[in-house]
């Protein structure tokens, strides 16, 4: 069996049938898909499965805001298998193998936001094996999507390059103002803001670079021109003086800002780049050039090329709306891959994922 063998489009019965979806955990992500999938025309939610006690027993429309739609969440794996999905919209914070195995291996196709699939000839071999083997055993398909990567790092960058016929270079820089997050823990615990200024650790962009190294190999690929290397690196500015944002204060001369570059090099050279800037605050040292929340690519070739994606959306909304991004990927994706053959499918393997919204 290919694990990336073509897929085919969906049928007109396919695109308007419906169906049957399990939402896998109901996280900031998986609340947002949720919904999605409540409020969808053709699909009908299946059940849930949640982590926490405290969720067990809970109607699927409270968990993500909605009105009750008598639909219990559950904690048993054997549970949602019984059920006999088409699809499992699984968003967990990190992948469980076996679990992903089992519901492959039970006929359950699986479109998730963790990112292990989006490239599959650089899958650790053993791990490809064992999920190719789930997928030919149960007659499934998984697909790894979301915003970042997937959307603007594999459909995006597939499309400026289709009118092309000559590449130097494609660069893809996302910014995000975290001025108005109010989340300390996340913002001065996990990603270092606040913290005096020191060197750039570089766990930090190795962390980067394994989620979207896949992504860079998965366009070049696609493109004809391979890629030689990944390398990360990163860099961090300070603030030029005392600063208040919505999680806090933090103090002149600490770390305000942080930028991760991920670069696909070919032939000694970055072919394809992604650099994401993460900023409290404009007023930096050194003085970065950052623009409002969103992406820019640019596209050196040929055709030449200049575009920015903004989200319209005041910065003290952000959180609750940019899961959208993620999340609605990734239901749209689900009738292209219960319409696939079995195995391990990338962007490059299933058709452009068009949205149902009517």
């Amino acid at each position: 069996m290919q694990a990336n063998a073509l897929s085919p489009s969906p049928t007109d019965e396919q695109e308007t049938r419906d169906y049957r979806v399990v939402q896998w955990s109901t996280g900031t992500i998986g609340a947002r898909s949720l919904r999605a999938v409540i409020e969808h025309p053709h699909m009908t939610l299946a059940g849930v499965y949640v982590h926490g006690d405290d969720k067990v027993g809970r109607d699927a429309g409270e968990l993500c805001g909605v009105k009750s739609i008598g639909v219990a969440a559950t904690a048993s794996v054997d549970e949602i298998v019984r059920l006999g999905p088409d699809c499992v919209l699984y968003m967990p914070n990190s992948l469980n193998l076996d679990e992903l195995c089992l519901l492959l291996t039970a006929g359950i196709n699986v479109v998730t936001t963790c990112g292990a699939f989006h490239h599959p000839p650089s899958m650790d071999p053993d791990v490809r094996s064992k999920v190719l083997t789930a997928c030919e055993l149960g007659g499934a398909s998984v697909h790894s999507t979301g915003s970042s990567p997937g959307f603007i790092t594999e459909a995006v960058p597939l499309v400026l390059t289709s009118i092309q016929r000559q590449l130097n270079a494609l660069a893809i820089d996302e910014y995000a103002d975290l001025s108005q997050r109010n989340s300390p823990e996340l913002l001065f615990d996990l990603m270092g803001f606040g913290r005096p200024a020191g060197p750039f650790e570089q766990f930090r962009a190795d962390y980067l670079c394994s989620s979207f190294g896949p992504s860079l190999r998965l366009v070049a690929d696609a493109i004809g021109l391979p890629l030689d290397s990944v390398e990360a690196s990163g860099e961090l500015a300070t603030a030029r003086r005392d600063t208040k944002i919505a999680a806090g204060t933090f103090a002149a001369g600490s770390v305000a800002a942080q930028r991760i570059t991920i670069s696909g090099n070919r032939a000694g050279r970055p072919l394809i780049q992604f650099r994401a800037t993460w900023y409290c605050t404009t007023d930096l040292d050194p003085a970065w050039e950052v623009r409002e929340t969103g992406w820019h690519v640019s596209v050196d070739g040929d055709a030449p090329l200049e575009v920015t994606l903004r989200m319209p959306i005041p910065l003290d909304r952000m959180a609750a709306v940019s899961p959208a991004y993620t999340a609605n990927r990734a239901v749209n994706a689900v009738p292209y891959v219960c319409a696939a053959a079995p195995g391990i499918h990338s962007t490059v393997d299933l058709p452009q994922v068009v949205t149902a919204l009517g």
